[in-house]
Order: C-alpha cells, then structure tokens, then sequence
C-alpha cells in the first residue's frame, strides 16, 4: 500500500492533499498495468481453475505455531468478523444476473425465548425473568410470510454454523491443547465477550460463546456477560458518526480513489455491465462497485449461484483492489490511523499493560470482540500489515501476550540473588506482543529494530515497543480532533 504521512493535516489545506494523493495513485494504477499487474481484456477472458473460496475462513487449530520455549501464554484479545450474511442491499436481482433478491436462509433465528416481565415495580420479577417462547417471520409488502426469510444484512444460517464451528475450534486451542483456558467457567473476571450493537455480529457473538463456552461448561448457574456499547462509546470500528472529521477524511480519500482506479475498472465494463442495467462499473457509480463486490461476495459465501464472470479471477482481482483503496486507503494517513483504530489498539495495549503489571491478581484470560471486516482491514492497516485483500467472513486477528519465564540461574551459589528477585516485579521488557491475521504471525515494522523483538523470532514484538507505536496512534483528546470547523 502506498504509504503517505499527512499526520494532523490543517483543515484548509485537506483538498490540496487529497489532489495530490489522487494524482499519485493515479500514478501507482497506470505503472501496475505496465507490470502486467493490472486488469487487461486478455486477464479478463481469464477463468480461474479454482473456486474463489467459500468466504469464510475456519480458525486452524492444527497449525497453530505454539511460542517458543521459555514462554508462557497470558492473555488472548481476539477480533473476529461476523458470519456470512445476505447482502445489505438488493442488488442484480433483475435478469440476466437474477441474484435472489430474497434468501431463505434464516430457519435457525426464527424461534427462541425472549426475557420479558409482567410487572416492573415488582423487584423479585426483575431480579430473575419471566420468559416468553416467541416465533419470528420476516413480512413482505403484500404480507405474505415465507419460513425462514432473512432481513438484508442478516446472519445466515451458514454463518451461524461457522461461528460456532470458530468458538469450538478456540475451545480446542485453549482449553484442550493448550491449557490455557479452564474446561469450565466460573465468572466474568476470566473471560470478556463484546459485540458491536448490530444484530449480526451479537448473533456471531452467541454462537461463538456457545462453541467455547456451551452451557453445561458453565459452573453453578453462570451466564456470560455480553456487552454491547452506545455509539457514541463505540471503537470497534471506525466511528464516523461519532468523529466528524473522520468522516470528512474518508469521504475525501474515498473520492480520491475514484479518480484514480475508475480508469482500471473500465475494462470491466463489457464483462458485467449487462448485469448492473448497462452502467459502467465505477467506485462511484450505480451501483457503486463496493455495491457489487458485497453482492457477489455475499452470495458466494452462502453458496448463491452467481453470473459465470463473477468467476473469472481477473474480474473480481481488481474490483477488489479498487474497492481496498476506496474504503482503506485513507489508512496511509496517520490522521486516520489515529481517529479510526487508535482508541481500540490503546484498549488492547492498556490491558496487557494491565496484565503483565498484575500477573496472577489479574484474571482475565480471552477477549472475544464480534465486529467487522472494515475492523480487521483497519486494524492490519494502522499497523502496517494489511494484505489488500477484503477480509472473510469469520476472519480474525488475535493480539497474544507473552512472558517470559524467569530464567534458571547459571550459579546455584547466589542464594540471595535468588530469593530476592521473586519479590521483584517483571519488566514490561520481559513479555512479547504476537500478532495473527487469517491463522498467519505477522512481523509487525515497528518491531524490527533489535531490541524491539524476541532474538530469532521477529513476530513477537516487545509489549514495551508496541506500546509505544500505540501511544502514537492513541487520540489525546478525542472531541478535539473529531471535531470539524
């Protein structure tokens, strides 16, 4: 990704910048196409040999890379993106694409109980509940109900066994494998489950519960805690309502990116115009690409059959990268990186501070945050790591602590030396930052320098070293910045 610093930019000179940014992608999308990287008419006709992926991609257990020795696993803070889901829009519905525009794929959601009381000022009903067993349709205009319909932007059926399918498999990781969980729970001080306030990703959150934590693995009655927000108090994602100036940033970058990657998306046009009522695939057009890729991607993952061309790897390679650029290439802004995930990376850094100051007194073991694909894209793209490649449905990226264990003095003589320093508090120095994306280490740049890293192992950052790249990206006064004038 190209990598432009603008820092706290002054307000008036914000259009010039995004004119020069947009002349220097510009730039970057015509020397692609000389290198062949590019769409070109010839990549287009190009079939790929392979299916693009069912968008989903299950947490590996099997290849999980255990830490080297003289490490110990602390805390785990995961970030995960909900499960597949319809497409937020009716799109292509009409022939020749004939996408469905409703998608009957929602039986699971449809029955549950609901926590009600009969009478408000009666405190004994409150501090228990009353439960009301109720059934769930989706209307149509005319009326009619078809079972197992699902709102636009709804957890799937398929999404909700994937979830699940992830929680099972962090049960596998932490409590069987590694032992770093306990079998059963027994309070919230050990885990934390939060969700932002959308239905889809609370649903994930549930069914990710349930696979780690079922209820007969919890003890004496316990029920998880799942928190949700307000949004204004929201930062598992980039909050543009809540930061004006946020919005006004990504608006202009978005802008930019259409005049630059427009031109590389003209190719397209002949492919798939037919299906979008003959307009020109374009960032900013109707509908906008973004509005297509979701579409196609969406149905894919839940198994949607889809126009042949939407197959073709040259097709949706770059869509994919003009939408990337659109939606995250603000991130080259440190301005960005700042407004739109630094609160949620001091909130990881904070509590493994908290942690590796506490050690024992602090319980707390997994973090489980239910969120979104523009979160992980965000994330990666605020540290320096991010692939250009949209994230799955049920990706994730966990933030690992480590510490290491008291080394074993050479000489047995120093008895003193030994007594004492178990009364010693450990060094922020002495615990390592792992970061993983889509089951892969990732070296973090800001952790390359020696000293910054576990010698040998450059993915396990310094918890001191990335504590201070996050403090760069933390918001002094977040008011302050947001505001616009």
């Amino acid at each position: 990704m190209l990598t432009v610093v603008c820092g706290n930019l002054p307000r008036a000179a914000l259009s010039v910048y995004l004119l020069v940014v947009s002349l220097v992608l510009v730039s970057l999308v015509e020397a692609t196409k000389t290198t062949g990287e590019s769409i070109t008419m010839t990549s287009v006709h190009e079939k790929t040999t392979k299916s693009l992926g069912s968008g989903t991609v299950p947490f590996d257990v099997e290849h999980y890379p255990v830490a080297p020795g003289g490490l110990e696993l602390e805390q785990v803070h995961l970030y995960v993106r909900h499960g597949e889901r319809t497409p937020v829009r009716v799109r292509m519905a009409d022939p020749p694409a004939s996408i469905p525009d409703r998608w009957i794929m929602c039986k699971t959601a449809r029955r549950f109980r609901a926590a009600v009381t009969s009478d408000v000022h009666d405190h004994s009903k409150l501090v228990g509940f009353e439960e009301l067993p109720v059934r769930s349709v989706v209307e149509r205009g005319d009326g009619s109900v078809v079972e197992g319909e699902c709102l636009l932007g709804e957890l799937t059926d398929i999404g909700r066994q994937h979830t699940y399918n992830f929680g099972l498999a962090l049960r596998k990781l932490y409590v069987d494998r590694l032992n770093f969980l306990p079998d059963t729970i027994h309070s919230d001080a050990e885990v934390y489950f939060r969700s932002t306030n959308v239905p889809r990703t609370f649903e994930s959150l549930h069914q990710i519960v349930h696979g780690v934590y079922p209820s007969i693995k919890c003890a004496n009655g316990y029920v998880p805690q799942l928190r949700i927000r307000n949004s204004r108090d929201e930062n598992l994602f980039g909050n543009t309502a809540a930061c004006k100036r946020l919005q006004v940033l990504e608006i202009g970058f978005a802008r930019a990116a259409a005049a630059a990657w427009n031109h590389a998306l003209e190719p397209l046009d002949d492919r798939i115009g037919k299906y979008i009522g003959g307009n020109p695939v374009r960032l900013d057009g109707q509908p906008r690409a973004s509005g297509i890729f979701d579409t196609v991607r969406s149905a894919m993952a839940n198994n949607v059959s889809v126009p042949q061309e939407f197959n073709e790897k040259g097709v949706m390679d770059v869509m994919e990268k003009a939408v990337v650029h659109e939606w995250f290439g603000g991130y080259d802004s440190e301005e960005v990186k700042r407004l739109g995930m630094g609160r949620l990376l001091d909130d990881v850094s904070t509590k493994m501070q908290l942690k590796a100051v506490k050690g024992s007194e602090d319980p707390m073991r997994l973090l489980v945050h239910s969120t979104h694909d523009t979160t992980l894209a965000g994330i990666c793209a605020s540290l320096d790591v991010f692939d250009e490649k949209w994230p799955a449905f049920t990706s994730y990226i966990s933030f690992e602590l480590f510490r290491r264990k008291e080394a074993v003095l050479h000489n047995q003589t120093y008895f003193w030396q030994t007594v004492l320093s178990r009364f010693q508090r450990s060094s922020p120095d002495e615990f390592y930052v792992r970061m993983r994306y889509q089951n892969k280490s990732l070296s973090l740049p800001m952790c390359a320098d020696e000293g910054k890293h576990l010698p040998g192992y450059p993915e396990f950052c310094t918890l001191a070293a990335f504590r201070d790249r996050v403090k760069e990206l933390t918001p002094v006064d977040w008011d302050a910045e947001c505001s616009v004038e």
